[in-house]
């Protein structure tokens, strides 16, 4: 069997349409991945084998009309999966099952995808200001690439079984950082698309109005694959973008926009050097590079204040009950309880500074996109707090979260043996410049081509 499990999507819907392997074949083999890798790195939630076997055999025996005909992936635990256990991560949610499937897992099952796993999560994607990597029901999800380190989160799970070849693909969500950290953490490429790109219909509400669904690959090719199948409108979310999705690049190259960076100040030479080598690689293939600033405004604050108030509201019912003590991480359950106290004026403060922060879309006048580290050193300990780790790690204190604004990050070097993550952010709806510049990055480089041993 020609096909290995880091294969790309492209290469294994090749292999099934000349039927070198089944999908039964590739999907046999991510389950045993699954099985012994995947749980000795707390990354799965739950196997879907049964379900996994049956869809595989059904692509089998059908005509492909999709490139992810076949294609086996798993979802992170917060999307809902009709008669199938849905934790969010959470111990206080551990019996939860859905008579539904969430918009995401039906477009890709629609497409003839695979459904092989959900993935492990953050417990409720870390609403409450987790301070561990345990505040997750598995216990800590490890990276890929080192167990001694954290997979990242929220979408812990999605970032190390992608990165580990226990999967084609998978699904996260990113409300602040939970798709690129994962990303950047485990070598993964990943996506989170502008707001309102992807239907939330069935996915677990953290943060009604900055939550956003996205695809966590091996490369930025994937991505783009991966969006096209789940993008678009959706009778069952009011919040879903009509506006067409466009990833044909066409024109010049984007002009790309750096930021002073902190590189000195966060000893983070190693990262330096990764950073400077990705913008060589991209000025020789005709791109220019600009000098840009955001307007200094509170953009996390802002971005605390609505994640406490929403995801108080969104969980209520939770933190009134006798479960909610069931948290993992005594900060998740410490912050949801402080942040049913958020004020009104508060979060009304916070959706005023929000309107106020539109005004940063003043830099796509000098430029079309963003490149920027995604953080400035590998991923941090797995077994102590973040309050001592998260140390010089820098990370997008901007607003393209706060403003929906698309990124993607993907692997562009190592820090003793482990990844170092480089994120392109560009304007509302324009994914296509974020993947346009990241291929041409991965065409040129081979760190998305690297793997764990």
């Amino acid at each position: 069997m020609s096909m290995g499990p880091f294969s790309s999507i492209r290469q294994m819907s090749k292999a099934l349409a000349a039927k070198e392997i089944s999908s039964v074949e590739l999907t046999q083999m991510y389950l045993d991945r699954l099985k012994t890798i995947g749980k000795e790195h707390n990354a799965v939630a739950e196997l879907t084998e049964s379900l996994a076997i049956e869809q595989a055999k059904k692509a089998d025996s059908t005509s492909a009309h999709s490139v992810l005909h076949g294609i086996p992936f798993g979802v992170k635990d917060l999307l809902a999966t009709k008669g199938i256990p849905t934790r969010w991560g959470s111990p206080g949610h551990a019996d939860q099952v859905f008579d539904h499937n969430a918009t995401v897992v039906q477009k890709l099952e629609d497409a003839g995808a695979v459904l092989l796993a959900k993935l492990e999560m953050i417990e409720l994607a870390g609403g409450g200001n987790y301070n561990v990597a345990n505040a997750s029901r598995m216990g800590p999800c490890h990276s890929a690439w080192d167990k001694n380190l954290w997979a990242g989160g929220s979408s812990s799970g999605s970032g190390a079984a992608t990165s580990l070849g226990c999967v084609g693909f998978s699904i996260g969500s990113e409300t602040s950082g939970s798709i690129v950290c994962p990303s950047a953490f485990n070598g993964a490429t990943g996506l989170r698309p502008t707001y309102g790109r992807v239907s939330r219909f069935g996915a677990m509400a953290l943060c009604w109005t900055l939550d956003k669904l996205g695809p966590i690959c091996r490369s930025a090719e994937d991505c783009g694959i991966v969006l096209e199948a789940i993008a678009g409108p959706d009778p069952k979310d009011g919040s879903a973008m009509r506006e067409k999705l466009r990833l044909r690049a066409k024109g010049p190259k984007p002009r790309i926009g750096v930021l002073k960076e902190k590189f000195a100040e966060s000893k983070a030479e190693i990262c330096e050097k990764a950073y400077h080598n990705v913008l060589d690689i991209l000025r020789k293939q005709g791109y220019e590079t600009v000098e840009v600033a955001y307007p200094e405004l509170p953009y996390n604050l802002a971005i605390d204040i609505i994640v406490n108030a929403e995801g108080a509201s969104a969980h209520e019912h939770f933190i009134r009950s006798d479960r909610f003590q069931m948290l993992q991480d005594i900060n998740q359950v410490a912050g949801f309880a402080a942040a049913m106290e958020v004020k009104a004026v508060d979060y009304l403060w916070a959706m005023r500074l929000r309107s106020e922060a539109l005004k940063a879309n003043s830099v796509w006048d000098k430029c079309d996109c963003i490149f920027t580290p995604s953080y400035y050193h590998k991923a941090i300990p797995v077994d102590q707090p973040f309050d001592k780790t998260w140390v010089n790690m820098g990370g997008d204190d901007g607003p393209s979260n706060l403003l929906g604004w698309p990124a993607i990050s993907f692997p562009i070097g190592f820090e003793d043996a482990a990844p170092l993550g480089g994120q392109v952010i560009a304007p509302a709806m324009r994914e296509d410049l974020c993947l346009r510049v990241a291929n041409d990055f991965q065409r040129k480089s081979e760190f998305h081509l690297k793997h764990p041993a």
